[in-house]
């Protein structure tokens, strides 16, 4: 593994040296929205809506609109960072320029976990609905099994499992013929399921809406607690996730200027909004005997599929149908665009130099298949300590938003790094935003519990194990790679502090010692010191300077690649 400080190159190896390595740039303005769009609405809204409500109550309204604005600040910050270095796989790289390759291993490492989980829950989701037709889950109780109401939840079945991995190296087969092909079918996809989702919404608006239920059990039967519970546990946050899209395809798009910004903003704006009227719709449709027992108990015959349940009590059969048909497509979509993604983390941590440069490698097509086998593979291990969509989705949350937390410190390092840097998109009031977008991925983890984030840190904890593997054969190979361990060493307090925080709050099998009130000032303060430390251990600036070079000629090499592959 080549040191990307080479002295014979400036930022270390040049494209060439990675072998092919030729991403192909054919993702427009819409194209790049609906790619956001697209992985954003996938199982979560299937399920969200029940979870949500049943958490928080008719509060969940409001749990969508703060979860949807908690992550647009995380969004705005990217759609800077994203401008000024439009490079596939910029979530990794962002922190590589300013942190160095310690900072960017880890982001990638945590990146490439989270991303890598979401086509296995797409595939939960869409084989969880499906089990109206066939037994591809069982339901099984995970808390509570003695009691009247038991927590359960769907896991796959042996059936389930043979057609999760068919349907996980579908997406592996779809995804080799390029990007082109891919971002033609995801634009009809996104059109079918925002489609969808306004039929929904306006069926159960017009067939059934008893304004009654936001208050004849009360908005907020279980207070604050279960409203910001509810945004990260319940699928909320996770079906907010996408947004991303915008930024790791940013290579691949023709404007990124004014690509990227319109669409990490437009998507997470539009999607907000089309979640808040399917929570309230879905509110409105519930019967009077639904929430006989209280909104924590709301089920239905067949839970496996809430808004299809809901529209067949309502006698739109004709929705339920389509319900059940959509459960297939928009979790698909989703997986398909995950798949893409996650392969082009690996791609970009290989040409960081700190993942083996063979994940760099590329088809004739454009496709890092490597990278994408890999995945596959990872991918198929998860079904066995998350076999059921609920299980899985906060662990997805978890590890997403805390990839996320990078991005914020990067944009306020870069801010006295690089400030002279061109930003085709300058956030205002920058430094604010910053800070609150971290403190907000610092509380979403903090939701999740600990139950989950044990299972999470752990997963930290292997990435950290495997750079020690790596580090020890670099070392034998006499390839030892610049680590910047200085720049980077804020993730050690950062993660040990979240994990101790976790641990000690009262969410999800915490010790109790932290409760709601007290978690916020706590999560404030550690949020600022994290941040402070961070841009105290900066990289200098002429090695800075050294990173963006590496990046410019990578990306002024894939443009002169890219123009020579569309002829």
């Amino acid at each position: 593994m080549s040191s990307i400080l080479d002295k014979d190159s400036p930022g270390g190896a040049s494209p060439a040296d990675t072998g092919d390595t030729k991403l192909n740039r054919h993702v427009g303005r819409i194209g790049l929205l609906f790619a956001g769009v697209g992985s954003i609405i996938g199982s979560g809204w299937l399920f969200g809506a029940m979870n949500a409500a049943k958490t928080a109550g008719p509060a969940a309204t409001i749990s969508w609109a703060l979860g949807g604005f908690m992550i647009l600040l995380i969004g705005l910050c990217y759609a800077e960072l994203g401008t000024m270095f439009p490079l596939s796989g910029g979530v990794v790289r962002f922190p590589h320029i300013s942190f160095g390759s310690f900072a960017s291993y880890m982001t990638g490492w945590i990146t490439w976990v989270a991303c890598m989980a979401v086509a296995p829950i797409e595939v939960e989701g869409a084989l969880t609905y499906a089990t109206k037709y066939a037994d591809f889950t069982t339901v099984k109780c995970v808390d509570a099994c003695s009691s009247d109401a038991p927590v359960t939840v769907h896991t796959l079945t042996g059936l389930g499992m043979v057609v999760a991995i068919i349907a996980m190296a579908v997406f592996v087969v779809i995804n080799y013929f390029g990007v082109r092909w891919f971002a033609r079918v995801n634009n009809i996809l996104v059109w079918w399921k925002l489609i969808i989702i306004a039929i929904v919404i306006v069926a159960f608006l017009v067939t059934h809406f008893d304004g009654g239920n936001f208050t004849s059990k009360g908005f907020a039967p279980m207070g604050a607690h279960g409203m910001f519970t509810a945004i990260a546990t319940s699928g909320i946050v996770f079906s907010f996730l996408g947004f991303r899209q915008g930024i790791e395809l940013a290579g691949e798009t023709d404007n990124p200027r004014r690509n990227v910004p319109f669409a990490v903003i437009g998507s997470v704006l539009l999607c907000a909004l089309i979640y808040v009227l399917l929570q309230v719709a879905f509110i409105g449709a519930l019967s009077g005997g639904d929430l006989a027992k209280g909104w924590s108990q709301v089920n239905f015959a067949d839970d496996f599929g809430p808004l299809a349940a809901i529209a067949t009590i309502l006698g739109l059969g004709w929705l339920a149908t389509l319900l059940y048909i959509d459960a297939i497509v928009s979790p698909a979509d989703t997986g398909l665009i995950y798949t893409t993604v996650t392969s082009r983390i690996s791609y970009a941590m290989a040409r960081n130099g700190n993942a083996p440069q063979a994940l760099a490698k590329t088809t004739k097509n454009g496709v890092p298949l490597i990278s994408m086998i890999l995945a596959f593979f990872v991918g198929l291990i998860l079904f066995l300590p998350f076999p059921s969509w609920q299980q899985l989705v906060g662990f997805i949350t978890s590890a997403t938003v805390l990839s996320f937390g990078s991005g914020p410190l990067v944009l306020m390092t870069f801010r006295k790094q690089i400030p002279e840097h061109e930003r085709p998109f300058r956030l205002p009031g920058g430094k604010v935003v910053a800070f609150f977008a971290f403190w907000s991925a610092n509380l979403i983890v903090y939701w999740t519990g600990w139950e989950t984030n044990s299972k999470l840190f752990m997963a930290v904890l292997l990435g950290v194990v495997l750079l020690g593997v790596m580090y020890v054969v670099n070392a034998a190979k006499g390839q030892q790679p610049q680590w910047d361990w200085k720049g980077g060493s804020w993730y050690i307090p950062w993660l040990g502090g979240l994990a101790l925080i976790s641990w000690l709050g009262d969410y999800g099998g915490g010790q109790g010692v932290l409760h709601f009130d007290t978690a916020f000032p706590v999560t404030f303060v550690f949020s600022i010191i994290v941040m402070a430390w961070s841009y105290y251990v900066q990289l200098p600036r002429d090695q800075v300077d050294v990173y963006i070079e590496h990046s410019q000629a990578e990306a002024q090499a894939e443009e002169v690649e890219l123009g020579a592959s569309a002829h």
